[in-house]
């Protein structure tokens, strides 16, 4: 029987972490996060994508405008789609489960409108991670530099994950993208992709045990000339 490799290991351990310990993560730790990521695949070599990474009174400050910008009602932006238009049926009741099994380990119930409406806004908080780094790309880049772009984050939160810090992607940071932007005075060219939170997990709060499914093998997968 074949065991899992040491990068299995870590694929299958990686979860999004939306609970963080009071713990500093060093710059150092940080910088060779970012420079292991940077080594991913990416066509022509053209590296499409930086990171802006805050902590402490700059990260506060990014994460109280950008809370009582959404909590304020303001209008979203849409730069780019994440999300299909319409959203299919079978994904819908994906991403509806995918939410009810946050908001149950939270004891949300499906009828606390302003629960969940709480729970979302501290996607812009950063879900109080000790780091929180905003996610950019020049928007001159084609729509493909989006798929190294993807690359280049899964690298950087398998790498957070190997040094025993936990990590989550945050795509509604692109949702007041304008607004990120002015606030860290970005250039003109660069657009507001998602978010990342990352710190030392809170190994005792029930939002880390949640667990998301994924499709068996033979749903997505065909082969092809094999006996």
């Amino acid at each position: 029987m074949s065991t899992a490799s040491d990068l299995e290991t870590l694929l299958f351990g990686r979860r999004s972490v939306r609970a963080y310990l009071d713990r500093p993560v060093p710059r150092q730790t940080l910088e060779r996060l970012a420079r292991a990521a940077r080594s991913a695949p990416s066509g022509a070599n053209l590296q499409p994508g930086s990171l802006h990474i805050l902590t402490g009174a700059a990260l506060t400050a990014l994460s109280d405008n950008i809370t009582a910008v959404a909590a304020s009602g303001a209008p979203m932006a849409d730069e780019y789609t994440y999300f299909p238009k319409p959203m299919p049926a079978h994904l819908k009741t994906r991403q509806r489960e995918a939410g009810y099994a946050l908001y149950s380990a939270l004891g949300i119930d499906r009828r606390d409108l302003e629960g969940r409406r709480d729970q979302f806004l501290r996607n812009y908080r950063f879900f109080d991670a000790p780091v929180g780094i905003v996610v950019t790309i020049d928007r001159d880049m084609g729509s493909g530099c989006f798929m190294d772009l993807g690359m280049f984050l899964m690298a950087f939160l398998m790498a957070a994950h190997d040094a025993g810090l936990g990590a989550t992607g945050i795509g509604a940071l692109a949702n007041y993208g304008p607004e990120v932007a002015a606030h860290l005075d970005l250039p003109a060219d660069q657009m507001v992709v998602c978010g990342i939170a990352v710190g030392y997990a809170d190994p005792d709060h029930p939002a880390n045990t949640v667990r998301t499914t994924r499709e068996p093998l033979d749903v997505f997968t065909r082969f092809y000339g094999f006996d």
